[in-house]
């Protein structure tokens, strides 16, 4: 594609803007801070020429590409989230362009101890000579998901700048607080008006994601008996301690870090309380929507062990659906993800389809009645300090939204 890209100088800009969302918060969005980087897009967009580029109450950017051709195709949405992960830091990131990456390990400056190894990240060695961009060691670098903002409004402008090109109307959706999972919660489906969407949050170029987990949260409420401790003797069930047993006698081989490709997990992710009472959070995953329910009565029959051994305490046991796998619904809809099939096939990439170990806006889309798999964008080892894109990726992306809008403007 004869055209000089701008997604990497949007990326680089666009990561330094702090975003972080928070699990517990109970406003929408869960940080204020998301909507500047809304506001930034949305005012970029317009000076595209992208008439209704706007943000709503809620931090969502909304705009719309007009369709310039006669045919009659369907509205085809692309999606990306605004904000980063709550698992390392987003504050003060400095994104460094690494010319030329010579296959050595990257030694980030801000803490040497930050190292970006070929041993532990071998897709380095498919970028040898390619430009990278990594943080500086004291913050995540925040390509999941400002890479794929900065692919979609590279797609934008690249759109915007060549009207011969012929496609449907294209929506752009960005989100926020896709990391603490509600980043569909105030999606105002009737405003977008789209028949289809793609969410631009993969990894590798080439991959390409039409199956996701399918996830609950479980929260476990433990009630001690709670007495002062200079004369707590046979009085005092300290329920933080029943907390421990709990996670003691949780599966290991049902651990996120036993588990890989399409084994599903039961994983505490936050614990909290005082002797009287203290509260477990889970997440339970599964790429079989029904195991959940046997992971959750196993998580509960082992709650129900230990608690029968003291009688003067009890517990609550919560489920919670999060989201569930996009593939029972894009089953029914076979050309959203043959179509995105012949984009990468024209721009030289062989897809390759494999599940997501976990979920993406696409999930909850797809339920609400948008199918919605997943394209690449090259980001890696994302939610860490060790994460990193390859400029190569991101361009790469960019060029394939182009010629996914043609296959469809094409196909009807």
């Amino acid at each position: 594609m004869n055209y000089q890209h701008t997604v990497a100088e949007r990326f680089m800009r666009y990561v330094q803007i702090d975003t972080q969302s928070d699990p517990h918060s109970n406003t929408f969005p869960s940080t204020e801070k998301q909507k500047q980087l809304s506001n930034i897009l949305a005012n970029e967009l317009l000076q595209m020429g992208i008439a209704d580029a706007h943000v709503d109450e809620f931090g969502y950017v909304y705009a719309t590409i007009p369709s310039n051709t006669k045919k009659n195709i369907p509205v085809i949405c692309f999606c990306s989230h605004v904000d980063t992960a709550p698992d390392c830091s987003g504050t003060n990131v400095k994104p460094i362009l690494h010319k030329h990456y010579n296959g050595n390990d990257i030694v980030l400056p801000d803490d040497t101890s930050q190292i970006i190894s070929v041993e532990k990240y071998p897709y380095l060695k498919q970028h040898i000579s390619n430009d990278i961009i990594t943080a500086s060691g004291t913050t995540l670098l925040g390509a999941d998901d400002k890479a794929g903002v900065a692919i979609i409004m590279d797609m934008a402008n690249y759109l915007m700048q060549h009207k011969e090109i012929k496609h449907g109307t294209i929506k752009i959706l960005f989100t926020p607080d896709e990391e603490v999972g509600r980043g569909t919660e105030k999606i105002n489906l009737k405003k977008l008006e789209a028949d289809y969407a793609y969410t631009l949050d993969g990894g590798e170029a080439g991959t390409l994601e039409d199956e996701t987990f399918s996830a609950n949260a479980v929260t476990i409420t433990i009630n001690g008996v709670i007495a002062h401790p200079g004369y707590a003797k046979n009085k005092l069930v300290n329920a933080l301690k029943i907390a421990g047993e709990i996670l003691a006698a949780l599966p290991k081989k049902l651990s996120p870090e036993a588990t890989e490709k399409r084994e599903g997990f039961i994983h505490p992710v936050h614990i909290e309380g005082i002797a009287e009472k203290a509260t477990i959070e889970f997440i339970i995953r599964s790429f079989e929507t029904a195991q959940l329910k046997h992971y959750e009565n196993e998580l509960k029959n082992i709650v129900e062990h230990i608690i029968k051994k003291y009688s003067e305490c009890s517990f609550a046991f919560e489920v919670k659906e999060q989201y569930r796998n996009m593939k029972e619904v894009l089953v029914n809809h076979p050309q959203v993800v043959a179509y995105a099939e012949k984009a990468y096939k024209r721009i030289g990439l062989t897809p390759v389809n494999e599940p997501i170990r976990g979920g993406t806006d696409g999930s909850r889309l797809s339920f609400m009645g948008l199918p919605c798999p997943n394209l690449f964008t090259g980001m890696q080892a994302i939610h860490s300090k060790h994460e990193w894109v390859a400029v190569k990726d991101l361009q790469l992306s960019v060029d394939m939204l182009v010629e996914l809008v043609k296959v469809w403007e094409e196909s009807v």
